[in-house]
């Protein structure tokens, strides 16, 4: 378990709702999630983390996902009253879903966003070598970066999203992408063994969750059978908003 950097808002006024807290996905950070936390934080107090090998927590040689739903248990830990809702995209949402799993008790209410239980048969290593294609060393503003990108990523949400993971005044990243390179297989796949792998299988998450899909969970109360059999309903999302996989960022419409 390492500790994560957190960013918590509370507009609330003294609002009754539980804490919320929000797991980015691959190559996010709690910064992405900046203007959603501002919306949100009307209800009660949002908690943003950096999972560990982004943003500004720690890094570690394991980031599977047994590992990343560790960190998020101690940080909900640490919340007021010890437990909350929490929103988790793509690579956070299987974290977070297997943290509901293993902490039914931390977790009142669980969003899991453009992910499904399930293996996956591509990777994202192909913008870890755009992102490695980059000479930091000739980069003196983000602009300049983008255009060395643009080269491997045509896309110009995807490079807005990857470019805020650069310390251009640092000329580094603050992704660990040599271990997310190698885990990759870990984040993406799921093996015949759920202990080695860290997956949560569709057995043990009886909703019809698929990719590009938002499906609002709940978790068990305090007291109640450990293993977490989860129900839900399914929501799709609306026209238009399915383009590009990450949620938050420079413009969060792109969903």
């Amino acid at each position: 378990m390492v500790t994560l950097n957190t960013v918590t808002l509370d507009d609330s006024n003294g609002g009754t709702a539980p804490p919320l807290l929000i797991a980015h996905g691959l190559f996010g950070s709690a910064r992405n999630w900046g203007v959603l936390t501002k919306r949100l934080a009307d209800r009660g107090p949002v908690t943003a983390v950096d999972m560990r090998n982004h943003g500004a927590s720690p890094w570690s040689d394991d980031h599977g996902y047994p590992a990343l739903a560790s960190d998020l248990a101690a940080t909900i830990a640490e919340l007021p009253g010890g437990r909350a809702d929490v929103i988790g995209h793509s690579m956070g949402g299987k974290a977070a879903m297997t943290a509901a799993l293993a902490h039914p008790d931390l977790v009142r209410r669980l969003i899991v966003a453009d992910i499904a239980p399930v293996a996956y048969g591509h990777s994202q290593n192909h913008l870890i070598r755009a992102m490695r294609e980059i000479d930091l060393s000739q980069v003196t503003r983000r602009s300049e970066a983008d255009a060395q990108l643009a080269v491997h990523v045509t896309e110009a949400p995807v490079r807005a999203f990857l470019l805020q993971s650069l310390d251009v005044a640092g000329k580094c990243w603050t992704l660990n992408l040599d271990v997310l390179e190698a885990q990759t297989e870990r984040l993406c796949h799921l093996s015949a063994s759920r202990r080695d792998q860290g997956a949560v299988s569709a057995g043990d998450i009886p909703v019809d969750l698929r990719c590009r899909s938002l499906a609002a969970c709940r978790a068990p109360a305090r007291g109640r059978k450990r293993r977490a059999r989860v129900s839900g309903r399914l929501i799709r999302p609306r026209a238009g908003r399915d383009k590009y996989h990450w949620m938050a960022g420079p413009d969060p419409a792109p969903g």
